[in-house]
C-alpha cells in the first residue's frame, strides 16, 4: 500500500514488507528521553506522520516498553504506517548493562509477544533478528551463541503464523545475509554513514537482492571514538555552500547512494525532526558527491564492526 496521494512522500520510495514506504523514515529510540512527558513524545511523533513519514523504527527494550505504548496509541488501527521492530535484545534494568542478550528461540518469541501487546497490533510488520554478530555493544556468548538456522527457524515459523508480515536481520556479517538469504529476507539494518562504510559489500548486496537498506547511526558517531559526518570539514564546506546544515548533507548522501536506502534518523524534538526532514530537498551536485565519497573520516576508526570471530 502506498501513502495517499495528497501526502508528501519524503526521499521519494521503496517497498519494505509489502508496502511502499518513504525513504525518509524515523527511528523511535529517542523517544524513551520523553518517558515523563508522554504527551510530548506522542506529538514528536504525529508530526513525523503528518509530515507523510509511514515507516518508524523502534525496539520493546527502547524505554522498556515506552517508545512502543506511545507508538501503539498514535498509530493506533492506521494501517498505511509500516513499524519495524527487533528481537534478540531484552531490558535488563539489573544487569551492568541496561540490555542483555536474547538469542534464544523461545527467547526471539517471547519477544515479538511482547511487541505485539506493546504496540496494539495483532500483527507485527516487520521484525528485525538482531544476531550480535558484529560490535560494539552486546555479544552472544554461552547459551546465547545460537545457531542461524534455529533462530530463522522460529522467526519464519512466526512468519507463517501470521503474526510477523516480514523478516529482517541485523548486526550481521554479509555471510549471515548471504546464508539467509533463502528463507526471504525484506531489510538488513547494519551500521552505515558517510564516514563508516565498512558495510559497503552488504550494502551492494542488498541493493542486488532488492532487499530493503536501512542504516543505524546514519550519521556516525554511535559510540565513543567513532567518527561524526558533522565534524568532517568536507561536510561542512558542502553545508555552507548549499546553504543546509551538516546533518542535511550526511542524511542527503545517504538517501542518494542508492535507491533501497530507507533512513531512520530519530530526535525528541519537534523542530530536529523538521531539520532532517528537510534534507531530502538537499541536492548534492556531481562535485560535491565525489568530494563526499572521496572523504577520509577524521576522529576514528571503525574496527569494532568486524565480525566477533575474526
Amino acid at each position: 500500500m502506498s501513502p495517499t496521494s495528497d501526502r508528501p512522500v519524503p526521499g521519494g520510495e521503496f517497498a519494505l514488507a509489502g508496502t511502499t514506504v518513504a525513504r525518509m523514515g524515523y527511528g523511535a529510540m529517542q523517544l524513551e528521553k520523553l518517558s515523563a512527558h508522554p504527551d510530548v513524545a506522542a506529538s514528536v511523533l504525529q508530526s513525523a506522520l503528518d509530515a507523510g513519514v509511514n515507516h518508524l523504527d523502534t525496539a520493546e527494550f527502547y524505554g522498556a516498553g515506552f517508545v512502543n505504548d506511545v507508538i501503539g496509541r498514535v498509530v493506533d488501527d492506521r494501517d498505511d504506517v509500516v513499524i519495524a521492530t527487533k528481537v534478540g535484545a531484552t531490558t535488563d534494568s539489573d544487569g551492568p548493562l541496561p540490555l542483555r542478550a536474547a538469542q534464544r528461540p523461545e527467547e526471539l518469541r517471547a519477544s515479538v509477544e511482547d511487541n505485539l501487546r506493546s504496540l496494539r497490533r495483532d500483527h507485527l510488520d516487520l521484525v528485525y533478528l538482531r544476531r550480535l554478530d558484529v560490535g560494539p555493544g552486546l555479544s552472544a556468548e554461552g547459551d546465547q551463541a545460537v545457531p542461524l538456522d534455529d533462530q530463522l527457524d522460529v522467526m519464519t515459523s512466526l512468519r507463517d503464523a501470521g503474526m510477523i508480515g516480514a523478516v529482517g536481520l541485523s548486526a550481521i556479517t554479509t555471510d549471515t545475509l548471504r546464508r539467509a538469504l533463502p528463507v526471504g529476507i525484506a531489510a538488513v539494518q547494519n551500521a552505515y554513514s558517510l564516514v563508516e562504510r565498512y558495510f559497503e559489500d552488504m550494502l551492494r548486496l542488498t541493493l542486488a537482492e532488492g532487499i530493503a537498506w536501512v542504516p543505524f547511526f546514519p550519521l556516525g558517531g554511535g559510540f565513543p571514538r567513532y567518527p561524526k559526518v558533522t565534524e568532517q570539514p568536507a561536510v561542512r564546506a558542502a553545508a555552507e555552500r548549499l546553504d543546509a546544515s551538516p546533518a542535511q548533507v550526511g542524511l542527503a548522501w545517504l538517501l542518494q547512494r542508492t535507491p533501497n536506502t530507507l533512513i531512520i534518523p530519530g530526535t525528541s524534538h519537534a523542530a530536529h525532526l523538521a531539520e532532517n526532514l528537510a534534507a531530502v530537498d538537499v541536492a548534492l551536485d556531481p562535485t560535491t558527491l565525489a568530494e563526499l565519497d572521496d572523504l577520509v573520516p577524521v576522529g576514528g576508526t571503525g574496527i569494532e564492526w568486524m565480525p566477533r570471530s575474526a
